[in-house]
């Protein structure tokens, strides 16, 4: 195997163990064998030992010496201290953009909460899944515009995409509502200027999605 077709297959199978985590269809805490994973993929060991290093450098894996690798599970203590530092930080950087973003920033920020709004609805067309990815661009933009480095690097290390999606999963029909909502309230507040209520819809925003997943 080329050192090129070695590089497509160790990307193929992390696309599609990424995809197999995120979907739920590998679980929270389920262990990652290699052998099992490459008969599935229908790889070597050697590509999938290498998508699982990037996946855990990417936070949807633990890898262990000893133990072998893990999808990143979290407890509910786990999800509250997360919780707890997102409240910190992206209410913070949310009242910075409303002063620095700009007129193309609003635009694709309220372009990606339109579409939230339009797969998010209730109905057979309803995918969740493709929220998580809105979602990942919404908060992004949103991160990028308040020109903030250390806030968005801090908040890169509590933001995973396996918590994402099962918030995403455990709203209730009210919930999901509130929270697509939050993201056209977000746009609004941004394009009047007003960086408390900016900061003040986000703070909505987590605590809707803390409730959702955080099990006291």
């Amino acid at each position: 195997m080329t050192t090129t077709t070695a590089g497509r297959a160790s990307e193929r199978a992390q696309t599609a163990l990424r995809d197999a985590i995120l979907r739920g269809e590998l679980a929270p805490g389920a262990h990652l064998g290699e052998v099992d994973l490459a008969e599935r993929l229908g790889v070597s060991r050697t590509p999938v030992r290498e998508a699982l290093s990037r996946l855990a450098a990417e936070g949807l894996v633990e890898a262990h010496a000893h133990r072998g690798a893990r999808v990143v599970s979290f407890s509910a203590d786990d999800l509250d201290g997360l919780f707890d530092v997102r409240l910190a930080l992206e209410p913070r950087a949310t009242a910075r953009a409303a002063t620095r973003v700009t007129a193309d920033d609003l635009d694709a920020l309220e372009d990606l909460a339109r579409r939230m709004l339009a797969v998010g609805a209730p109905g057979a067309d309803q995918d969740l899944d493709a929220l998580v990815g809105l979602n990942r661009d919404f908060h992004a933009r949103l991160l990028a515009a308040a020109d903030a480095p250390a806030l968005s690097a801090a908040l890169a290390n509590v933001v995973h995409a396996p918590v994402v999606l099962r918030t995403f999963h455990a709203y209730d029909p009210a919930s999901l509502a509130r929270s697509l909502a939050h993201h056209a309230e977000l746009v609004a507040a941004l394009r009047a200027g007003d960086a408390d209520w900016a900061s003040a819809v986000m703070r909505s925003h987590l605590g809707n999605a803390r409730a959702a997943v955080v099990t006291r």
